[in-house]
Formats: C-alpha cells, structure tokens, sequence
C-alpha cells in the first residue's frame, strides 16, 4: 500500500489554498473515473498529500465535499455565461448568449457536467437545489428583463419561464454528453435553433396565451411562410 507524500506544512493563512488543493484532487478523481464512488476522503487525502483529518478541517464528509466540487462547477458555469451575456445589444441576445455559453461550456467539461448535473441525489445534498445557484438566478433576471422590455407576457414569477429555456438548455447537453454519436452537427449550431425555438416559442404564447391551439396559432402565421402576421 503506498502512502501519501508528505505534504509541506502550509505558511500561515494558506488554509484557502488547501481548501482549492482538496477540490482540484476531488475533481480530478471524479474526471477521470466518471463516478462519484471514485471520491473518498482517503483518496483525496492521498492526491493532496495531507492526511484526512486535514480534509474534515474544511469539509464535514465525504457528502459536503462533492456539494462543494459542484457548487464551484456552477460559480464556473455561471462566470462565462455572464461573460458572454454582457454588451449585448438587447435583452433578447444576452439570452441567447448565454444560453449558447451554458452548451458551450458543459460540452467542454461533459464527465463534471454529467455528475454535477445528472447524478444520484445524495440525501441531506443540495446540489440539486437549481433555484438556487447563481447561474439559474442570473439567467432568472434575463427573463425579468425579457418581460420589462414587453418582449416576453409580464408574469407574477419569472421561474417557470426560466426553468422552460433552462430545461431546453440541458436538454442539448445532456443528448450530447449522453449520445455523442447523433448527428447534431456542429453542435453550438444545432444549440442555438433549439434555443430560439424555445425564446420564440415563449413570445407567440405570450401573444396568443398558453391555452391557444393548433389552429389558432398556424392561423396567426402568415400563409404558412414561417413569418408571424402581426
């Protein structure tokens, strides 16, 4: 049985540094094994080069740990799509934009992508809690602005509209991760008509209202070109 390599005692105030160290080693372990079983405190105690009461200093278990590797995917996730939502000309495009940034970043990260958003709920685990990180809540205030701008029908609550693109959103990158082999295409291509569909979808039901049928919405689309007769 090897052991770890003995780790420099850290200067005074670097515990933030070990605290990053514990969740690179925890990440790395979940990359490259693809399960979270892979991620024990021994394990990351060993990468790290700590012991693993080192490891209960900054995580109560094993649990807060892995909530921890993701709740830092999700800063990430959130950072590029309000990257790429900022200077936009309209409220419209800083959606889209970053709705392209979502696909865009979780094809590139797809194994954490695939954990973090698609694994067992561990009991007591709030990674599931989607509400909650500062991705949904910023894509939130974009739908708000959606509505404030009279694009979007004003709604008492912007969540289910947000869970709606949030949800086409996911729904690209998870046939991706999943089934790589469909023929997509180039895959920010293929993102980004699903993805209007869904934001166009939103405005002809704000127009028409979500009880409208089959019949009444091709009759508010002009002689069948695509294009709405307003």
């Amino acid at each position: 049985m090897t052991t770890p390599s003995r780790r420099r005692r850290s200067p005074r105030g670097s515990g933030e540094q070990l605290r990053d160290d514990i969740l690179d080693a925890a990440t790395g372990l979940l990359l490259e094994s693809g399960h979270e079983k892979a991620v024990s405190i021994r394990a990351v105690a060993q990468r790290v080069g700590v012991t693993p009461p080192s490891i209960y200093l900054h995580f109560a278990d094993r649990d807060a740990l892995l909530d921890a590797v993701c709740a830092r995917y999700f800063e990430q996730l959130d950072e590029q799509m309000q990257r790429a939502g900022a200077g936009q000309s309209n409220p419209l495009e800083a959606l889209r934009a970053q709705g392209l940034a979502y696909v865009a970043f979780a094809a590139a990260n797809p194994e954490l992508y695939r954990i973090a958003t698609m694994g067992e709920a561990r009991p007591g685990s709030d990674t599931d809690a989607v509400l909650g990180s500062s991705a949904f809540q910023h894509l939130r205030a974009s739908v708000q602005a959606l509505m404030d701008a009279g694009i979007y029908a004003p709604e008492d609550d912007p969540t289910p509209a947000t869970l709606e693109l949030w949800a086409a959103a996911h729904g690209v990158v998870a046939l991706a991760v999943s089934k790589p082999y469909l023929p997509f295409g180039d895959l920010l291509t293929f993102a980004d008509r699903v993805l209007r569909a869904a934001a166009a979808g939103q405005i002809v039901f704000g127009m028409l209202g979500d009880d409208a049928t089959a019949e009444e919405l091709l009759d508010r689309l002009g002689a069948g070109h695509g294009r709405m007769a307003i």
